[in-house]
């Protein structure tokens, strides 16, 4: 965690993360996991209850387990095995397992662990990853923080287990905001809302009197950026996550479109409409001041910049359909990347700078594709009646969007739904949510259960 920007917001009670083992990668290669391919065979994974020494410790060792499980699972990579097969107790293990009755189970990795209390009150929990075949402890951590924070100290267990055996960050100790909905489709009610990534923690952060769109969040601060509407006009908003505060960043006279920050957090990008033609502008953040990128009678949209903050991604109609394109961030060497037949729009850009998400469309059907910025090696994960609006995990192997189904001869029907699925396109999940759910924005690392 160190060296992370995000280490400045984190709660006083949040005083230690500290490695106790952390054993040689090399010698446990048989166990990692590729990400780049398809897992057809997720690693069997025991993760036992952290063990307390009351009923209240052990209520929390239990949740934190239970946490970790699923988020494992959740990932695709891995399989964590039901704790009615466990042989050995996991309150016996206080030192090394009985590494024989996980091999008869056919766990390859086991995560082990206590919980106890601090004098000051607080919760510390140790757990301890082990590479059942060759008997060797891969890594052990320990965490401490208030009890009310145990479900991130079990997303910061999740992710260490997953970057010691994929070699990559997790994404698990991260934050969903987006765009809840109620209400007929000509009348919808639209809230700005967040949620940890597992769906825990909601919370409505507006209240539906005035239409909200596309919500994106900063990058280096707990702010998120969103589209609404007031008596009519387009507003761009500031929205700090901490205080609820809201601050209004530009009031514009025509239709302002997607804004989205600069990688250092001091811009937003956007595209705003000017005498019925739309394009992309930037804005600091600091003095206000408002630059134009592009100069087309042409509709230009939907801007993402690269991770080094050195281009951006758009869409355009200039040649004829929604196409991409690629341009330097003060506006030249604009170039089209996307060659096919269909539509394009939505195109957000990889963390890992290495590739470039958007929405498809081509007869009559939606999906969510990736491409290189150059735009080579163009896949679809998804296909369906509409797939729109992909956002990245900030480890780059995630995507999420919303999925909306089609009403059927009598208006009913067309629910939207937050659906993640990686790289390979094979892991597909449904998000759980209180209401219709459009327009995910995913959070930088470290912001869960705040």
């Amino acid at each position: 965690m160190q060296g992370r920007n995000w280490w400045a917001w984190m709660p006083v009670a949040w005083l230690l993360a500290a490695t106790l083992v952390m054993a040689d990668r090399s010698a446990f290669a048989a166990i990692e996991i590729d990400i780049t391919r398809g897992q057809a065979n997720p690693l069997p994974i025991a993760v036992t209850r952290l063990v307390g020494g009351d009923e209240r410790l052990n209520a929390a060792g239990k949740d934190i387990a239970e946490v970790v499980r699923a988020n494992l699972e959740r990932s695709g990579l891995f399989r964590p095995i039901e704790e009615r097969a466990f042989i050995q107790d996991p309150g016996a293990v206080s030192g090394r397992p009985r590494f024989g009755d996980w091999r008869v189970i056919n766990a390859q990795a086991l995560v082990t662990g206590r919980v106890t209390a601090e004098a000051d009150g607080r919760l510390r929990a140790e757990f301890r990853l082990w590479d059942v075949f060759a008997e060797q402890q891969m890594q052990g951590l320990v965490y401490t923080a208030s009890f009310a924070n145990w479900r991130r100290v079990a997303h910061l267990i999740s992710d260490a287990i997953y970057k010691r055996l994929t070699g990559e960050d997790g994404y698990f100790d991260t934050r969903i905001v987006y765009i809840a909905e109620t209400g007929p489709g000509d009348r919808r009610v639209k809230r700005l809302s967040i949620m940890d990534q597992d769906g825990a923690n909601h919370k409505f952060l507006t209240d539906g009197r005035e239409l909200v769109l596309t919500p994106r969040f900063s990058p280096t601060r707990q702010e998120i950026t969103y589209l609404s509407y007031f008596n009519q006009r387009p507003r761009v908003y500031i929205y700090n996550i901490d205080t609820g505060q809201q601050e209004v960043l530009g009031d514009f006279p025509g239709m302002t479109f997607a804004p989205r920050f600069s990688p250092d957090g001091n811009q937003v990008v956007m595209s705003l409409a000017q005498d019925g033609n739309s394009d992309i502008f930037v804005m600091d953040i600091r003095t206000r001041r408002v630059e134009r990128l592009t100069t087309h009678p042409a509709i230009d949209t939907s801007p993402s910049y690269s991770p080094d903050g050195g281009q951006i991604v758009f869409n355009s109609d200039r040649s004829g359909t929604q196409q991409l394109y690629v341009m330097d961030a003060n506006g030249e060497n604009q170039r089209r990347i996307s060659t096919g037949r269909g539509r394009y729009a939505t195109p957000v850009w990889s963390p890992r700078g290495d590739l470039i998400a958007f929405t498809y469309f081509i007869g009559g059907r939606f999906s969510i594709g990736v491409m290189r910025p150059d735009g080579t090696g163009e896949r679809l994960l998804t296909e369906s009646f509409l797939d729109e609006a992909p956002t990245w995990s900030p480890n780059g192997r995630v995507l999420m969007f919303f999925r909306q189904e089609p009403r059927d001869e009598r208006g009913q029907g067309g629910k939207t739904r937050l659906v993640s699925v990686d790289l390979t396109g094979y892991n597909e999940r449904f998000m759980v949510t209180p209401l219709d759910a459009s327009d995910p924005a995913w959070s930088p690392l470290g912001s869960a259960g705040r």
